[in-house]
């Protein structure tokens, strides 16, 4: 079977820290306009996997291809098709949310007409444009998370990691971050890897894949994994394929 041109390529991967296997061989394709959902508890090595994904961080052996090109060959050409949100928090608090979006953008060759067009039309996307002139500090995390996901569409990127997006967010603001991103997936045609440990934001994705202790477990399209465990719906495939019991939303 021939397979599509990659957007991400992922073969034999490990990763180590001291004693700790972080990632165990890891294998993982991404094809044009596809969503992934990576699934896995914390601690399973989705982090370091997108750590490596995004040029932070060096496989200790192994293949990492994005849109057919090696961080070693050409990282500014794959720097600038590739959006990040990781977990942790990275806007600059202090400055507006229209500061923060100018200077990323900035960062990116765009000036001028052009980047004010790309920031209203990451903001139309995710309904922020009563915020800003508002302080980032000042926002509430749904808001501040909303923020970073406007930062990394900027540059209307190829791929998106998205490292446990609504980390934080109460109940009402996750349920809200995960439609509009739902939608934005629909709308731009993105390929996007979704890590989370919350089965449910990723109910809907093209394809799950199962990250457990560093190591692929199993991997195909939601329904397969259903039928494959025997289970009513996601949770329970997952329950049942991993052994893990999911984290429930906040």
């Amino acid at each position: 079977m021939t397979l599509p041109p990659s957007i991400l390529t992922i073969e034999g991967v490990t990763k180590s820290y001291g004693t700790h296997e972080a990632l165990r061989g890891v294998d993982l394709h991404i094809g044009p306009g596809e969503l992934v959902g990576l699934l896995g508890p914390n601690g399973a090595g989705k982090s370091t996997l997108f750590q490596i994904c995004s040029g932070l961080f060096a496989a200790d052996s192994g293949k990492v291809e994005l849109f057919g090109m090696t961080y070693r060959q050409n990282p500014s050409a794959i720097l600038s098709q590739l959006g990040v949100v990781f977990q942790s928090r990275s806007l600059d608090l202090d400055m507006s949310v229209k500061a923060n979006l100018k200077f990323h953008g900035g960062m990116f060759g765009y000036f001028g007409r052009a980047l004010r067009l790309r920031i209203e039309g990451v903001a139309e996307m995710m309904d922020i444009g009563d915020l800003m002139d508002r302080p980032v500090r000042k926002l509430s995390g749904g808001n501040q998370r909303r923020i970073e996901i406007a930062r990394a569409l900027l540059s209307q990127p190829k791929l998106l990691l998205l490292d446990e997006p609504s980390a934080g967010l109460d109940a009402t603001a996750r349920l809200a971050l995960v439609q509009n991103l739902r939608n934005i997936v629909k709308s731009q045609g993105m390929s996007i890897l979704w890590a989370t440990h919350l089965v449910d934001e990723v109910a809907e994705a093209d394809r799950i894949v199962l990250l457990m202790r560093g190591k692929i477990t199993n991997e195909g399209t939601p329904a397969a994994l259903i039928a494959q465990s025997g289970a009513a719906d996601l949770t329970g495939a997952y329950v049942a394929l991993t052994g893990v019991r999911p984290s429930a939303a906040a």
